[in-house]
């Protein structure tokens, strides 16, 4: 990752959350990290070898953080989409058409068309992203996908092992997770920090979840796990249970697994595209979660059959618009929410030591990147003090 020093000057509102907003501020960054932030005209003196970016008035936020996309796959969904349209309802069955698309396409194909979507990320706010495999379903095309999403470039992006999304078709489903869980080391040596598990009514079970993801933890993966999406099964209970770092969906989710993912510690990760996408209506959660107390976060949950959407934003607009969270919550969920479910204190803040990812508005208030729908209301991305676009 490609790092640089920069003065980020003429902010006209800068939220840090390392500090109270602050107005006419300016920003250093040194090495790839933030080194100083205060008000423009107390800015150090020493600064005149350093390149300048001038805000010009803007608002500037920490950079956002995508907890949650699958950008690695081929082939098309349309289908589901024209069908849904029609009244049909989702099913995690529909992953085999991706699948089989992603077996067929070559290294390179499945490059090119993920560093797309990650490069249309980073020009939508997005600093630090996390990718998934899971639409190869064999060993080999599994490392292949986590082999493209360590190999993509402009956002820092973690990579996730996702052999467990849906059971591959025509295998026997004891065998396979057997096999999820033996592919964990290769997984590991490939590069992924993270493990998933789909657990939800038509993909895995809660006790097939469990055995997984204990394995995963003794080979020293992160926990994540998709639940409550189509149904109520336990996938919140059990991702408390484990002390997953987050669970994601959670559609269903009920009073009392709220508390027990608050009381745990897991980061409830919000992905209102994916309601919008599959016209399940469900945005009722995000209040249970809220008010339970657990940490939230929003993501695209960028994917082919239930979320085509690369832009954070979007999702945030749908978090406030459909789900009734406060703009300040949202902004949290997106940057410091995001961060926390992937375990890291280094991004999704500007405070000292935080590496120098932000965004600069195309407005003068922050709330504009929520309130303005249609556009892309972010002007620039600077990743580790490197000015994108």
């Amino acid at each position: 990752m490609r790092v640089s020093d920069l003065v980020v000057r003429r902010i006209g509102r800068l939220t840090s959350w390392a500090l109270p907003v602050l107005t006419d501020a300016a920003l250093v960054i040194r090495g790839g990290r933030v080194a100083w932030v205060g008000a423009d005209r107390d800015l150090p003196p020493d600064l005149a070898e350093l390149p300048e970016l001038d805000a010009g008035g803007a608002a500037v936020l920490p950079g956002l953080v995508d907890c949650h996309t699958h950008a690695v796959w081929a082939g098309s969904r349309r289908d589901d989409f024209t069908g849904r349209l029609s009244g049909a309802a989702y099913s995690p069955a529909g992953i085999h058409s991706t699948v089989a698309a992603t077996r067929a396409a070559s290294y390179d194909e499945l490059r090119a068309l993920a560093q797309q979507r990650i490069t249309t990320m980073l020009g939508t706010g997005t600093t630090t992203a996390e990718v998934k495999s899971g639409y190869g379903l064999t060993v080999d095309d599994e490392l292949k996908l986590l082999d493209v999403a360590a190999s993509l470039t402009g956002p820092t992006v973690t990579t996730t092992y996702l052999g467990a999304h849906v059971v591959p078709q025509g295998r026997d489903r004891a065998d396979y997770v057997d096999e999820v869980v033996a592919t964990l080391p290769a997984a590991k040596a490939r590069g992924a920090q993270w493990c998933d598990v789909f657990c939800d009514e038509g993909a895995f079970t809660v006790d097939e979840a469990r055995l997984i993801l204990t394995a995963a933890a003794r080979h020293g993966f992160g926990l994540r796990i998709h639940a409550e999406q189509v149904a109520h099964t336990g996938a919140a209970a059990l991702a408390a249970e484990l002390g997953c770092a987050s669970a994601d969906h959670l559609d269903h989710v009920t009073v009392d697994d709220a508390h027990a993912l608050a009381a745990a510690d897991v980061v409830a990760v919000l992905v209102p595209v994916a309601s919008l996408y599959t016209r399940s209506g469900r945005w009722g959660h995000a209040r249970t979660l809220t008010e339970a107390g657990c940490t939230l976060a929003v993501a695209t949950d960028c994917n082919p059959g239930t979320s085509w959407c690369e832009s954070l934003p979007f999702a945030m607009q749908l978090a406030c618009l459909e789900m009734g969270l406060p703009v300040e919550t949202v902004l949290r969920a997106a940057t410091v929410g995001g961060a926390k479910a992937l375990r890291r204190d280094d991004v999704g803040h500007l405070g000292i030591g935080a590496r120098g990812d932000l965004v600069v508005l195309d407005a003068d208030h922050e709330t504009d990147l929520l309130a303005h729908l249609g556009v892309n209301t972010i002007s620039r991305t600077i990743v580790g003090g490197t000015p994108n676009g």
